[in-house]
């Protein structure tokens, strides 16, 4: 299939690629980056009945939104939880108070469009399992990630040998 712009792309072009693990799956492809965005993130994800796409997270840099193109599902955000379906939009501004996480709660695929900004680097945290993830970003791929749990704390000298010199 010819692109009529490399600006301009159909949902109907793109390849669902599958990702994830157990109750974490889904079928997704990058809208935006096809298009020709830099600093400017948007993806359709593709959610089978019980699943979610992502765990529940925050990010620190990067707002995130989605919108509902079908089906319905449950919405984490913070504490909270709220039904959603199609037409829905929700935004999750930076911080530990907009961890979200979309779960498909239906009886048929959940389709959804999700919108960040694309700012790097970034980091992530994930109240469920006390994991802070931080990565960077060049043209647009991941060229550093490092996941961390809470408790692993270190001190800014450890490892460093001229800290442990006299």
């Amino acid at each position: 299939m010819s692109r009529r712009h490399p600006n301009v792309v159909n949902l109907d072009e793109l390849p669902l690629q599958p990702s994830g693990q157990g109750g974490l799956s889904s079928r997704g492809a990058g809208v935006a980056r096809a298009a020709g965005a830099e600093l400017l993130g948007a993806s359709i994800y593709v959610l089978e009945p019980g699943q979610a796409a992502f765990p529940h997270h925050w990010h620190s840099a990067n707002e995130e939104a989605l919108f509902i193109l079908d089906g319905t599902g449950t919405l984490r955000i913070g504490g909270d939880e709220v039904a959603v379906r199609a037409g829905d939009w929700a935004s999750f501004p930076r911080g530990l108070e907009s961890a979200h996480q979309l779960v498909n709660t239906g009886a048929a695929p959940l389709r959804y469009l999700c919108f960040s900004t694309m700012l790097s680097p970034e980091l992530c945290g994930y109240p469920d399992s006390g994991k802070i993830a931080t990565f960077y970003r060049k043209d647009g791929q991941v060229v550093f990630r490092g996941v961390f749990y809470e408790e692993e704390k270190r001190g800014y000298y450890d490892r460093e040998p001229k800290a442990d010199a006299e």
